[in-house]
């Protein structure tokens, strides 16, 4: 039990301490990436977001979240998950190949600016690289995040998108940041467009 203990506490001072360490590099880049997907949404268009595995449901918690509610009642804010649709998932990947499961979909039902979101937390799949080059294909904005270990998502960048990368040595860690980013992203654009929880707007 005292070595449970301890990998408990190791875990938890790790975390404090990649959080600390994080809020520099990525103040600016969150700020960014919540005024893009603001300007997408103030235009009627939608956040659309992709991942593998846990980026999966991270991708999930953000466009729930958006459809539903972060901390205050408000509109349901227009945004879909990728994975979130396993008959089309399955579909693409055994007629087109698993890289174009996103990359189909943003064809598809992206429009000029939308906003799409990918999240990678390890080395970037191929089915999230496509999809961001998908994106730019039809004039989309991509907010990327993803991690220093792996800057392949971070070179297809351009124009207006936005690269959120989160340093950790361990990938759990960078998980971790992401989920944080993601709750932020979701605070941010609440008081961008409708204020804060008292009603007013600042």
């Amino acid at each position: 039990m005292d070595d449970d203990y301890q990998l408990i506490a190791e875990n938890f001072q790790e975390v404090i301490s990649t959080v600390a360490m994080a809020v520099d590099d990525l103040a600016v880049p969150i700020q960014q990436a919540a005024g893009r997907m603001t300007t997408t949404l103030l235009a009627d268009g939608k956040i659309m977001a992709c991942g593998n595995g846990a980026d999966a449901s991270l991708s999930q918690l953000l466009t729930g979240t958006l459809l539903g509610c972060f901390e205050q009642d408000r509109p349901a804010l227009p945004a879909m998950a990728l994975a979130g649709d396993s008959s089309s998932v399955t579909g693409i990947a055994s007629q087109q190949g698993f890289n174009d499961i996103y990359a189909r979909q943003v064809r598809a039902l992206g429009q000029p600016g939308d906003t799409l979101v990918c999240i990678s937390s390890g080395t970037v799949p191929g089915s999230v690289l496509r999809a961001a080059q998908a994106a730019h294909d039809r004039n989309m904005v991509v907010v990327a995040l993803s991690n220093t270990a792996d800057p392949a998502l971070a070179e297809l960048l351009r124009g207006d998108d936005v690269a959120i990368n989160c340093s950790a040595e361990r990938r759990p860690r960078v998980t971790e940041l992401h989920t944080m980013v993601i709750h932020l992203l979701c605070e941010l654009l609440d008081h961008n467009l409708f204020g804060n929880h008292n009603g007013s707007s600042s």
